[in-house]
């Protein structure tokens, strides 16, 4: 069964943020099959991120991770890492 990741980040500076996302140092995507950034059009430092796995468990290992790796808390205005199923 397929699973997402659906995540809602002010990044404060997305030129800037960018390389560091597509870096993947908490290594979160390296089990993903579809990686996804999407940008508000009245705003382009707020991101929606959208990443799609082939289990709940492989979503679930990758939420893990970058919950873990701390790389989330730098930004105050965000929502997730939440892991998703199609309803």
């Amino acid at each position: 069964m397929s699973a997402f990741i659906f995540t809602r980040i002010n990044v404060g500076d997305y030129g800037a943020w960018r390389p560091m996302f597509d870096k993947d140092l908490p290594r979160a995507r390296e089990k993903a099959t579809e990686v996804r950034v999407f940008r508000a059009e009245d705003d382009p430092d707020h991101v929606f991120i959208f990443l799609s796995f082939g289990s709940v468990e492989d979503a679930s290992e990758a939420r893990d991770r970058l919950v873990s790796s701390g790389v989330l808390e730098r930004f105050e205005d965000r929502s997730g890492p939440n892991v998703v199923l199609e309803a």
